[in-house]
């Protein structure tokens, strides 16, 4: 028989599941996040740099961004391997079964390697946690590992609970149990994120890890409160507030973006000037070129009149700004430019 790990839900957490369904629901069907691949991205980044800086990873989320572009920074070689290691696990996370210890082994390998002695397997030795010489929490002994995380994910294939509530108790337990010589963390958030992926898919590129981070002080209490109480109760309310806090966060991007775009369409172009942006679409050109492709005479009338407009408006731009009468000085649309040009 599995044994039922131990878990109370209280009406906080209750509520906090609630809500979070429905805003689920309002960013999935009332947005355009699931298409905003940009911002896939960014959160992608955003869950890497977090989830490494809880750990005590002290790359920037700009150093995080230019290790993964590929470029060379200035940084420890073991955290800038922290980051390869996190993005290659974590590009995997849609091809994972969240109740396969094979995967649960794999990814703990590319989240590891190179790092560790013990990657990709359970430790054979004891660990814990520690505050200086104070045992916080110590993990289970290395010969009962396999089995508790094998029974661990039997009862939640099993289980008929909420994935949401499932999700916050098997990231707890992967705490407890501590399966890992290093990496625990990391892997216990990783596999929340598994759960509720598996879920909907838009949880892929939520980066609740950002709001543990923020509130990281908080998420160690909240794993102490729990063991102390021998119940994962207060982890699954902690952990269900910040998952409801980063979907707020996600929804209201996505209502200030949708303002923005609304007021972008706002602005009142003339028949030349949308002219002008559609013959920048794709290309960059010099004024000679731009004034015949859109046949107007190329003197400094008209480009007052028509091209100054866009520059003041921020949709056109100036390839070399510093140099506005550069004899190869080119004009190009600026991200909200295109945007706009999109509609035209």
């Amino acid at each position: 028989m599995v044994q039922k790990p131990p878990y109370s839900i209280t009406e906080m957490a209750a509520s906090h599941l609630a809500n979070i369904v429905e805003t689920v629901t309002r960013l999935e069907y009332g947005t355009e996040f699931k298409r905003d691949i940009r911002l896939h991205r960014e959160n992608r980044l955003r869950t890497i740099h977090s989830s490494l800086a809880i750990e005590g990873n002290v790359l920037s989320l700009d150093e995080v961004t230019a290790v993964i572009e590929g470029k060379t920074i200035a940084g420890k070689q073991t955290e800038i391997r922290e980051v390869m290691n996190a993005y290659a696990a974590y590009e995997t996370i849609m091809t994972l079964d969240p109740y396969s210890i094979k995967d649960f082994l794999r990814s703990h390998r590319l989240m590891t390697a190179g790092l560790v002695k013990e990657s990709g397997v359970f430790r054979s030795g004891d660990v814990g946690v520690f505050d200086g010489d104070v045992p916080i929490h110590i993990g289970a002994r290395p010969q009962f590992v396999p089995r508790l995380i094998e029974g661990l994910f039997e009862w939640a294939r099993a289980s008929e609970l909420h994935p949401v509530l499932k999700s916050a108790i098997v990231h707890y337990e992967i705490e407890t149990i501590h399966p890992f010589a290093d990496g625990n963390g990391r892997m216990g958030r990783l596999w929340q994120t598994l759960f509720l992926a598996q879920w909907n898919t838009i949880f892929a590129w939520i980066p609740m890890e950002t709001v543990l981070y923020n509130d990281r002080v908080h998420y160690y209490q909240a794993i102490e409160d729990a063991h102390t109480a021998n119940d994962a109760g207060p982890f699954i309310e902690f952990t269900l507030r910040s998952v409801l806090d980063t979907l707020i966060d996600q929804v209201e991007h996505q209502v200030e973006h949708q303002v923005e775009h609304q007021v972008e369409h706002q602005v009142e172009l003339s028949p030349v000037q949308g002219s002008v942006l559609k013959a920048l679409s794709n290309r960059s050109l010099l004024r000679k070129e731009l004034y015949m492709e859109i046949g107007l005479n190329p003197d400094s009338r008209s480009f007052k009149r028509h091209i100054q407009p866009l520059l003041d408006e921020g949709l056109v731009e100036r390839t070399v700004p510093e140099k506005p009468t550069s004899s190869i000085q080119r004009y190009r649309l600026s991200a909200k430019g295109r945007r706009i040009a999109q509609g035209l």
